[in-house]
Formats: structure tokens, C-alpha cells, sequence
């Protein structure tokens, strides 16, 4: 390594060795660089200064002991070291020595000052400070490589490079002085407080003040790190406390004050300025304290008004207000679970009277689309509350399921009986699904089927609104009553997809029946038109065949005698049918049945729509005008059970005239302002009595899928305790209905009986798996 750094100037240069000539030459420099830079210096002046710096620390002659004396050591290195380290060690107490004297002089223009112009004197001297003592720092470069990093590497502590060290003695001889009695920070957290007071201040000079401190935090071991130390103990805890104790009073005053909305407004408004002021001018990791701190003293400590201001936003649908209750109360731990109890208390509430209104006194005859549409009013309104106000959180969703799900299944309309609301929804399907639904189009039809799902989302007793649909289903397709077979297709789809395959596997087994039933017919006509004459076929006949076990249809309650005029036709199909299914038996549901006749006894040529029932009766009166119940029943084979409810239906539209109480006349005059007339209508006692035998059925298949569900959990588990079984049991079965605890115990001790269970000897509480 060269021993000296060729000259470009013809100034002459002080012997390297020469400590005191050296540092002579060196300060006038410095002290420009440190107090007048404005002034600027030429390059040629800055490379005389660089190489004197340079050529004394590369030099390997010993300082003479009277310039030692002169300077005077500040310990930075010792005396035992080499030559070199003694030159760097002197050269760098020089430097302390500098420092310190002139940060007297800056200190000095600090002590009468206060507040505002004490921050804008020590920023102005800061930036003036630190700016020259990075130029000096890459005037001792060499010093920072060498000497600097030896005393490092060797442990010394205390020792930095050059700008470092410009820091440390700033702190000590500056920061401290103007820190004293916490001034500096005082005039800082004025400043702030002035700011929040809606006052304009110089932000700049602000987050100046607060970087000095940032960058005053050195890492004693790794002087590279920074270290918040002096930002954090100095600035972050007494304005972390200002803070508090500012919001605390000015919350408090506001509250007494204003109303819990405008509270809210403040509050948030308050909370943003505070994100805001981290941007300004905090250091980033202030964000993670402060942000907090405005929390608990903002919304912690007025929770409790905002959680009884809740309910009054509720009722009156503040959408804004009930979002902003929200976003506030979001930022605390505890803050959302009361308004997620209050909102699900409230939803429950509106339901109910919601049902209420529309079921009136009368809940036996309410109608079902209307029932159904207060059910989704109710559950619309609070969802869009949900996503709009409180942004779709989970536990909200949740209080609303919880909240649907009881009002659906528990009100004024269902009683006591939590198979009523799946009855209804059944029923407000069913006639959705029907030719005479006005709403047919099909992008409402979708919407409303949508509408269905919702609600049986909600619907406990799915199995009931099983047996219901299948019904429904099964007379809408019988009839040929079916809106469209894509929207019943849709439906079912539906239900696949919420329930399963299981859930809907007799509902396509009855689709399937209805094809495979209309390529039978056409085989049939084409058999007939091939084999008979045309005088022979004047009867128009269609037979749906389908398969016994899949269609929810009971076999007639009533022998019945084919009327004449229909036999012919009947035994053709039963022969037809045998020749092509041998083995197979037909069961003819003819309360299922239906017909049209022709009048030609009247003015007027009509058409009755009538029952088969209803037909036999009616043919009767080719060849009689007067019967009595006796010869009618004899005529057509009906019990008196099915043959009322049929003539009472023609005697109530005046085709049949009662005489006597026993006799039933044609009525020669019956005059009708259409040409179709519908004879075949519901009877309000039959409807009653099939929605009775739908819940026997219901019953008995319950009884059945608890058993089957235990012997499938036992077949897996082998033994398991009473109240295990009793759980995993619910578990599965709570998709289809909410099983009974009782009943539960009832199918153990059957499966007992049965053999498929034993209990555990010694262990009264233990089933155990009979293979």
C-alpha cells in the first residue's frame, strides 16, 4: 500500500506524522463543512483536506509525545497499540473533541426558546448538522476502513464510523440539553395536539423532529441496525399517553352531549385522522400502539351505548348507521357478539310477527304462497342488512340461520306442529309448478323456485316436505297438470343437490314412468287401429302404467263396476298389457281417474270434466231419470264413504237434483255459461284426511330410518356407550328431521328385541353389535 496520496495543489501539505500541524490544517475545513456549507469549497480544496486525512492515518511513524499532550487522548484507542492505531485513535478523539465544542455553540441557541420555534431551530440545525457530517464522514473514509473497522473486529466498543459518531455526540451534547424535563417532546406533542384541535401546523417540520429521533437509535453491537430505543422511551410512550388521555376527555364530553350516532360519526372520523397522522409523520411500527389505544378509548370504553343504540337502528333499517355501529365495534375483541344475539333476537321477532299478520285469526285456512312470501320478506330484508351493513360476516350469517330456522319452523301458523311449514312450502311449490300458475315465465319461475330453496334451507322436517312434494308431484303429472317438464326437472335437480340422491330417487323414478308410459299408448293405438275397426275404438283412452313402491298412491278405498259403455275399452288394454307383460298384474286406481263426457240431453251440447266415479254415476242416467243413493251405489259398486262426496259435487253445480233426501234427479235444465264444466273438484274432507295419512307415513318412515341408522352405526362401531349412539344418531339423522330422544330409545330397545343389539353385561350404558 502507497505510504502518501499524490498532490495535486502546490499548497504545502503538513508532515503526516505531525498529528497537531495535521488536525490545523484539517479543522478550518471541518468547520466549514459543519457551519457554512452554503459557502461551498472547491474540488481542489476538498482533495488537499482528503489526502492530509489520508496520509496521517496511513502513516507508521510514532506521534511525538508532545502532540499527544498537546490534543490529549479521549481513550478511543490505546497506547500500547502500533503506530497506525495510535495516529487513527488520535485523529478520531480530535474529531469527539470537535463535535462536542461545537454542539456548545448550537445547544446555547436553544436555551430560551420554546414550542414551536424550539422544534423549528433544532430541525434547522439538524439538517445543517447532519449534512455536514456526511461530507465529513467521507472526508476520513480511509479512517472508517481501516482503523474504525480493526477497533470493531477486535470488540471495542463505543467506537463508530465518523457519521455514527457525529450522532452519539449529537445525542449527548445536543439531543439531552434540549430534552431536558421532556421540552423537546412537549413542544412536539403541542404541536400534535393543536392539529387534532383542527388547527394547521407545519407537518413537515413535525415528522422531521420525529426522524431525527428514529435515526438517533444506534445498535451498540451492530451500529448498521437500527434501533427505536431513544423514538420509542422519549416520544412513542408520552405520546401514546397524550393521546389517551385526549380522547378519554374529549369523548366523554362529546357523549354527554350528542346523540350515540353522531358519537359514532366522531369516532370513526377520529379513528381515520389517527391512520392518517402514522402516514404523516410516525414511524410505521407506531401504527401497532396507537391504533389500539384509540380503540379502546374510543369504542371500548362507550361500548355499552352502542350496543344499546343497536336495536333502535334495527327497527328503524339505518343501513349507514347500522354499518358504521359495525365497523366501530369490529375493532374490539368483545364489540360484535351482543349485536350478533340482538340481531338474531330481532330477526326471530320480525318473523314471527310477520306470520302472524298474514295468518290472522284463522291459521288452519292461511294461504300458502302468502305464507311463504312473509317467511321470505322477513329473511330478504335482514340478509341484504347482513351484506350491506355489517359486509357479510360469517357470524351474522349465522345469527340470521339460526333466527330463520326458528321462525320457519315455530310460529303462529305451524302451533305446536313443526310439519306445518313443510307442508305449506309444499303446497306454495305445487302451485308454482302448476298449468294455472300466472307466473309461469320462465325467468320468474326460476326466481321463485329459488325463492322455495331458501326457505327449505331453513325447514327442519325435510322428509315431511318429502312426502308432500312427492304427492303433489305425483297428482300434478297423473293429471298431466305440470307447468312444464324442464321446471319440474329444475326442481328436483334442486333437491338433489341440497339432499342428496337418496332424497330424490322416487321423484325421477316417476319421470321415468310417465315416458315410458306414453310409448305404451302410442303401441297401443297402433295395435288397436291395426286389429279393430274404427266404430269399435270411439272411446279416446290414455292408461299411465307405473310401478308400484315409487308413486306415493294408495289402491281405491271402494269396489267399483266398470260402467258398460267403458268396458270394452278396459279389456282391451288389460289383454294388450298381459300379452306384452306376462306376469305382471295392473291395479287400476280409479279414484285417480278421469273422464269427459258429452251432453246430449241438454239445449246446450257441454262437456263434463268428471271423476271416473263421478262418470259411473252419470251414465246411469242414460237409461234413468230418478235413483236413489240404494240403486246408485248397487249401479256403480261404491261404498256410500266414496259415492257421497262424488254426488255432492253435482247436486252443489245442479246437474243432479236431490228430491226427498234420497233421490237424485238429472236435472234436464242445467244451463252453464261455459262448454267445459268441471265437475271433478277437491273435497276440503279428503284434503284433511290426506295430509293425516302423509304424517302416518311420515311417522313410519321415521321409525324406520332411526333403526336402519343405528344398525348402520353399530355395524361400524361394533360397541359404543348410550350416550355416544344417542349423539352420532341426531348427527345423521338432523339432515332429514329432528329426531325425538325418546324416539331414538324407542328404536334401540326394538333393535333390541329384534337381535340386531344386546347391551354389554356389567355396563348398563353399553350396546353392543349382534352380527
Amino acid at each position: 500500500m502507497a505510504s502518501s496520496a499524490p498532490s495535486t495543489s502546490a499548497t504545502r501539505l503538513p508532515p503526516a506524522h505531525d498529528l497537531g500541524a495535521t488536525w490545523s490544517f484539517l479543522e478550518p475545513g471541518i468547520e466549514l463543512m459543519m457551519t457554512r456549507l452554503t459557502e461551498g469549497m472547491t474540488y481542489q480544496r476538498y482533495m488537499e483536506l482528503y489526502t492530509v486525512a489520508y496520509n496521517h492515518c496511513t502513516s507508521s511513524r510514532m506521534a511525538s509525545p508532545a502532540s499527544n499532550s498537546d490534543l490529549g487522548g479521549l481513550g478511543a484507542g490505546g497506547s500500547s497499540k502500533s503506530g497506525a492505531n495510535l495516529v487513527g485513535a488520535d485523529l478520531y478523539n480530535c474529531l469527539i473533541r470537535y463535535f462536542q465544542t461545537h454542539l456548545a455553540g448550537v445547544r446555547k441557541g436553544a436555551d430560551s426558546l420554546t414550542d414551536e420555534p424550539l422544534l423549528k431551530y433544532y430541525a434547522s440545525e439538524w439538517d445543517r448538522y447532519t449534512t455536514g457530517a456526511n461530507f465529513v464522514h467521507r472526508l476520513f473514509a480511509y479512517l472508517n476502513r481501516h482503523w474504525v473497522k480493526r477497533e470493531k473486529d477486535e470488540g471495542r466498543k463505543h467506537v463508530y464510523t465518523v457519521y455514527t459518531l457525529a450522532l452519539v455526540q449529537w445525542k449527548e451534547h445536543m439531543f439531552k440539553h434540549v430534552q431536558t424535563k421532556g421540552r423537546l417532546v412537549n413542544a412536539l406533542l403541542k404541536q400534535i395536539e393543536k392539529q387534532r384541535n383542527g388547527e394547521v401546523i407545519e407537518t413537515s417540520l413535525v415528522k422531521k423532529v420525529v426522524d431525527s429521533l428514529v435515526s438517533l437509535g444506534l445498535d451498540e453491537v451492530d451500529t448498521n441496525r437500527q434501533n427505536l430505543e431513544v423514538y420509542r422511551s422519549e416520544f412513542e410512550k408520552p405520546f401514546l399517553e397524550a393521546t389517551e388521555l385526549y380522547y378519554t376527555n374529549e369523548s366523554d364530553a362529546f357523549v354527554s352531549q350528542n346523540s350515540a350516532t353522531d358519537y359514532m360519526k366522531k369516532a370513526e372520523s377520529r379513528l381515520k385522522e389517527e391512520e392518517d397522522r402514522v402516514e404523516l409523520y410516525l414511524h410505521a411500527s407506531t401504527r401497532t400502539k396507537l391504533i389500539p389505544c384509540c380503540d379502546t378509548v374510543l369504542v371500548r370504553r362507550h361500548a355499552s351505548m352502542l350496543w344499546d343504540e343497536f336495536q333502535t337502528l334495527l327497527d328503524l333499517d339505518k343501513a349507514e348507521d347500522l354499518y358504521r355501529t359495525y365497523t366501530l365495534l369490529s375493532r374490539i375483541v368483545e364489540g360484535l357478539e351482543p349485536l350478533r344475539t340482538k340481531f338474531e333476537a330481532h330477526v326471530k321477532r320480525v318473523g314471527l310477527a310477520a306470520v302472524e299478520k298474514v295468518a290472522g285469526a284463522n291459521a288452519d285456512g292461511l294461504e300458502p304462497g302468502a305464507y311463504v312470501n312473509a317467511l321470505l320478506e322477513v329473511y330478504r330484508n335482514n340478509y341484504n342488512t347482513v351484506m350491506a351493513s355489517f359486509r357479510g360476516e360469517a357470524g351474522f350469517l349465522a345469527s340470521l340461520d339460526k333466527a330463520c330456522r326458528d321462525f320457519v319452523n315455530r310460529n303462529k301458523a305451524t302451533g305446536t306442529s313443526t310439519s306445518k311449514s313443510p307442508e305449506l312450502l309444499a303446497k306454495h311449490t305445487d302451485a308454482l309448478l302448476k298449468k294455472s300458475n300466472k307466473t309461469s315465465e320462465e325467468s320468474s319461475l326460476e326466481d321463485a323456485l329459488n325463492d322455495v330453496m331458501t326457505v327449505f334451507r331453513y325447514i327442519e322436517d325435510k322428509d315431511v316436505f318429502q312426502k308432500f312434494y312427492s304427492k303433489m308431484l305425483a297428482k300434478r303429472l297423473v293429471n298431466f297438470a305440470s307447468s312444464s317438464d324442464d321446471a319440474e326437472a329444475n326442481m328436483i335437480s334442486r333437491l338433489k343437490e341440497a339432499c342428496g340422491y337418496e332424497y330424490t330417487s322416487k321423484l325421477q323414478r316417476m319421470f321415468t314412468d310417465m315416458g315410458l308410459s306414453k310409448e305404451l299408448n302410442d303401441n297401443f293405438k297402433e295395435s288397436m287401429a291395426k286389429t279393430h275397426d274404427k266404430s269399435e275404438l270411439d272411446i279416446d283412452f290414455y292408461a299411465l302404467v307405473l310401478a308400484n313402491g315409487f308413486w306415493p298412491l294408495q289402491a281405491p278405498q271402494s269396489d267399483f263396476s266398470i260402467p258398460t259403455e267403458l268396458l270394452p275399452t278396459y279389456q282391451r288394454f288389460e289383454r294388450y298389457y298381459a300379452a306384452k307383460h306376462s306376469g305382471r298384474k295392473l291395479t287400476w286406481l280409479w279414484q285417480l281417474s278421469k273422464n269427459e263426457l258429452k251432453t246430449n240431453y241438454l239445449a246446450q251440447k257441454l262437456q263434463f270434466q268428471t271423476s271416473t266415479y263421478q262418470s259411473a254415476i252419470l251414465l246411469q242416467y242414460n237409461t234413468n231419470d230418478s235413483l236413489t243413493l240404494e240403486e246408485l251405489m248397487s249401479a256403480t259398486g261404491l261404498n256410500e264413504q266414496t259415492i257421497k262426496p262424488a254426488l255432492a259435487v253435482m247436486v252443489k253445480a245442479k246437474v243432479l237434483v236431490l228430491e226427498g233426501g234420497d233421490s237424485y234427479e238429472i236435472n234436464e235444465d242445467f244451463k252453464s255459461k261455459k262448454m267445459r264444466v268441471n265437475l271433478n273438484l277437491p273435497v276440503k274432507a279428503e284434503q284433511k284426511a290426506e295430509s293425516t295419512d302423509v304424517m302416518k307415513t311420515v311417522d313410519e318412515d321415521r321409525k324406520l330410518l332411526l333403526q336402519a341408522t343405528i344398525v348402520r352405526i353399530m355395524k361400524s362401531r361394533k360397541t359404543l356407550k348410550h350416550s355416544q349412539l344417542i349423539q352420532e344418531v341426531v348427527s345423521q339423522v338432523s339432515a332429514r328431521f329432528q329426531p325425538k330422544v325418546p324416539d331414538i330409545k324407542k328404536a334401540i330397545d326394538q333393535l333390541i328385541d329384534k337381535e340386531y343389539l344386546e347391551r354389554v353385561d356389567g355396563q348398563k350404558d353399553m350396546y353392543s353389535y349382534l352380527a
